[in-house]
């Protein structure tokens, strides 16, 4: 198949690329900067040097391309992940979601394109109910700012990509990614936080996580080309709370036992949402994803990923 990769060289696109060609697609894939095109030919794509946010741009690229499959991969976060310091990036990777999505929408629907694959998160959801969710629970549209206007732009993307007629959309709720190019990779700003015990235990440390192995994420976009049809949390099968993955992280890593604070103490340093997220936030449940995908992820847990060195999949 003819598949278009918005955002080729993001976290997942370039774990992504590899699968898709291993898989015998034909892939297009997109970079705002010319000096990745190389980097994009090198993964076994057609580069389309462009950005996002120009609707002719998108739309002559599209077209070029003639996709039988549009997926969105775009985002932009910085290196360091400082929740105070975070307002500029999120602001641009709403962007991105939203009016990104409505150029590749727009242009899809031009080319016939068919089928459209957005990228979400499975961290979204309202720190209330169960400890761990499914795609049915309400969202935290609630939260302060920036992350509330985040998950708000994030669903808007999620709803363009559901009810564009002609476009059989599929929604993919990503958990917290770890592996290579994320936060948690060992060369990571986690990573290199925790080695100045600097990834506490804030509180009881009972938020939930549902992480996700950047192949993992891969593998699950390569099944969503064909497959599904809806909205689908992609988190392997371990949600776990925080003050049983980060000691695991921290060993993982090289790093020291990390402290305990109290949530007062964090609030100063990290601010009060990212606090309830490590007290409060909600897992995520892969069931649905699983059964009508028809996909697995090959790391099961945190418990065995975190330790796993660079190893490129490309099985798809």
């Amino acid at each position: 198949m003819r598949v278009f990769v918005a955002g080729g060289t993001g976290v997942i696109g370039r774990r992504l690329l590899p699968q898709l060609v291993a898989a015998g697609h034909e892939v297009t894939a997109t970079t705002r900067r010319p000096e990745k095109a190389a980097l994009l030919g090198s993964l076994g794509a057609t580069a389309a040097v462009l950005d996002a946010l120009e609707a002719p741009a998108v739309m002559a690229a599209v077209q070029a391309a003639a996709p039988e499959v549009v997926m969105n991969q775009l985002t932009q976060l910085p290196q360091r992940y400082e929740p105070r310091k975070l307002r500029p990036w999120l602001e641009q990777s709403s962007r991105l979601r939203l009016e990104g999505t409505q150029h590749l929408l727009a242009a899809a629907r031009a080319a016939g394109t068919r089928r459209f694959v957005y990228q979400s998160i499975a961290f979204l959801y309202a720190l209330r109910g169960p400890s761990v969710v499914d795609e049915d629970a309400a969202v935290a549209t609630e939260a302060p700012e920036p992350f509330g206007s985040t998950v708000r732009a994030t669903l808007e993307g999620e709803r363009l990509a559901l009810d564009t007629e002609g476009i059989e959309g599929v929604v993919l709720r990503y958990g917290q990614l770890y592996g290579p190019g994320t936060y948690f990779a060992p060369d990571g700003y986690f990573a290199h936080q925790a080695r100045q015990r600097r990834v506490p235990i804030v509180g009881g440390g009972g938020g939930v996580f549902s992480f996700l192995h950047v192949d993992d994420a891969a593998s699950a976009t390569v099944c969503a080309m064909t497959r599904g049809r809806g909205v689908y949390n992609v988190v392997d099968d371990d949600p776990a709370q925080v003050r049983d993955w980060i000691p695991v992280f921290a060993a993982a890593v090289g790093a020291p036992r990390q402290p305990r604070v109290p949530r007062w103490v964090a609030r100063l340093m990290v601010g009060s949402w990212a606090v309830a997220t490590l007290t409060a936030g909600r897992g995520a449940s892969n069931a649905r994803a699983k059964a009508e995908l028809g996909w697995q992820p090959r790391y099961r847990s945190w418990r065995e990923g975190f330790f796993v060195i660079d190893e490129p999949d490309v099985s798809g």
